[in-house]
């Protein structure tokens, strides 16, 4: 069960949540007596009517100016899950939305927020038990935050405040039910229907929170659609890359490409860690192989087999980077204003800023996608190569028997290059752009959202070539003379895996399933998984 305090989540717990279902532990009572403190003593500022606090008792963006009464405190916080409910296109992901909500309740378990431990908790609820809000696609300007994809969840969890009344504002309990709600409560999907929120959370058994002051605010305030698809990218580029090695070393083996590319020296002298790494990765599912150097005759080969590591090295050190400035960002506070009580000598106190401005997770999704848009570029030179005669030293042309009756993998290559040039149009980056909003008061603007949204589908089209590419080379080597014998020790259990999803191409078939069904290995790990067994992990 995975515990959250605001400061120790990581990607692969995120992961886990997100994908798996991994269950959420209820708050801590240190973490829930922090949050209550900040709670307090925020409502009883509204209270008492002291201080002007931004989005508390103002209004929002451009009506920062206008003061709200402290009896309408309340409505505001409903107001601007209203308002910002203004999100189009598809349905998100459900594992993108689960990795928001742990985002959400994560950050505000750091208890600078302002809000009380049922929001978070509450959240922590509904993913445990499979409520999952319908967050649009489109909307995110990624400036404050990604406010509309957030309403859409805030709006699930987050009704109507009560009737005003003494012994509410002094309790603060936000429980219970004192006039008709407004009856927005969005859409959620529980248990494969997909219902009204209010239906949803009924049907789950738990009760949504009636808002007070600051709720909506911190609801909404944050970067968590990016965030979730950079935190979710970064786990699958880092097992896309694994599985861009292998295809790479079977490619390799399949043209019978040169060792010498792969020695340590070459590598050392160049001395970047991504390249030593993916150099030593090759020579290990390479090792013990008859089919490297089995074309003596020459002197070196083509750039897509020769320059394999100085390629993808430099894709696994953004990742790294990336894996790490994306772990502090998920445990970050990234709503406005934030509550700091114990600031050295200072007084409690509420500070405006601007930590949901998403221009980080903007460039870091620009660069996740650039990064993996360029191993799959390559991957395809080689599909190509391998299903042409003229560059594949001796092999049939489009790796079929019969060609001209049969047009073997030809089209598959199309596919690929397809997808190739897709990802080149995805990757024009976003977070150079900027349209002003809110009166200029948010003028400038991430489009991080935007990134996340490209990112994501480049993922998506760089696996699927991967996935061409091993299908490929295992064609290739099947027509080898003893070729599956001849490879080795990582490749030969790469090789085995796709032969159990695909059979070998004998005659024209329709070739999607087969794609389909490659990706699916990746997607899975379970390939990863075998060759690992047969010779240790990446170091």
């Amino acid at each position: 069960m995975i515990e959250i305090d605001g400061h120790c989540l990581t990607i692969e717990q995120l992961v886990s949540v997100a994908r798996a279902g991994e269950p959420v532990a209820r708050l801590s009572e240190k973490v829930s007596a922090a949050m209550r403190q900040s709670q307090q003593w925020l409502q009883e500022v509204v209270l008492r009517d002291e201080r002007t606090i931004y989005g508390v008792n103002t209004g929002f963006g451009p009506l920062a100016n206008r003061r709200i009464q402290a009896s309408e405190a309340r409505r505001l916080s409903r107001n601007v899950v209203l308002n910002c409910a203004a999100g189009l296109g598809d349905p998100v992901p459900d594992e993108v939305v689960r990795a928001m909500m742990l985002i959400r309740a994560n950050s505000l378990a750091k208890g600078l927020s302002g809000v009380r431990p049922s929001v978070a908790d509450t959240l922590v609820q509904m993913l445990n038990r499979g409520v999952i809000p319908e967050v649009p696609e489109k909307g995110s300007l990624g400036a404050s935050g990604d406010l509309a994809p957030q309403a859409h969840i805030a709006a699930v969890l987050l009704a109507e405040p009560e009737a005003e009344n003494a012994g509410d504002r002094a309790s603060g309990s936000g429980g219970g039910s004192a006039r008709e709600d407004d009856g927005f409560s969005g859409f959620a999907r529980y248990a494969g229907e997909r219902l009204t929120g209010a239906a949803a959370m009924e049907r789950a058994g738990l009760a949504r929170i009636r808002a007070e002051p600051k709720d909506g605010l911190a609801l909404t305030n944050g970067m968590d659609f990016m965030l979730g698809c950079a935190a979710l990218g970064v786990a699958d580029a880092e097992s896309i890359l694994e599985h861009a090695v292998i295809s790479a070393a079977l490619s390799l083996e399949a043209l019978c490409a040169l060792s010498a590319a792969f020695h340590p020296a070459i590598h050392e002298a160049a001395g970047q860690p991504g390249q030593r790494r993916v150099a030593a990765r090759l020579r290990s599912l390479l090792s013990e192989s008859q089919l490297i150097d089995a074309q003596a005759e020459k002197v070196q080969d083509a750039y897509s087999l020769r320059c394999v590591p100085q390629a993808l090295g430099p894709a696994w050190d953004v990742v790294a980077f990336l894996r790490e400035r994306i772990t502090a960002a998920i445990n970050a506070a990234s709503d406005n204003p934030l509550v700091f009580m114990n600031l050295p000598g200072e007084e409690p106190r509420t500070i405006s800023g601007g930590n949901f401005h998403g221009q980080g997770p903007a460039l870091w999704l620009d660069m996740l996608g650039i990064a993996v848009a360029d191993p799959a570029s390559m991957a395809e030179r080689r599909i190509f190569r391998l299903l042409t005669p003229e560059l594949s030293g001796g092999l049939p042309s489009m790796l079929v028997e019969n060609s001209g009756l049969d047009s073997g993998l030809m089209v598959a290559q199309y596919t690929a290059a397809a997808l190739v040039s897709d990802n080149k149009t995805l990757a024009h980056p976003d977070s150079v752009d900027s349209i002003p909003s809110s009166a200029n008061q948010e003028d400038h603007v991430s489009m991080g959202a935007n990134a996340a949204r490209h990112a994501r589908e480049i993922l998506a089209n760089v696996r699927s070539v991967i996935a061409i590419e091993l299908m490929t080379a295992t064609q290739a080597i099947d027509l080898r003379p003893q070729g599956p014998e001849r490879l080795g020790r990582g490749t030969r259990v790469a090789h085995r895996c796709v032969r159990e999803r695909v059979v070998g191409l004998e005659r024209d078939r329709e070739l999607t399933p087969d794609i389909l069904a490659v990706d699916d290995l990746v997607r899975s790990g379970t390939l990863l998984e075998a060759v690992n067994e047969a010779v240790g992990p990446a170091a």
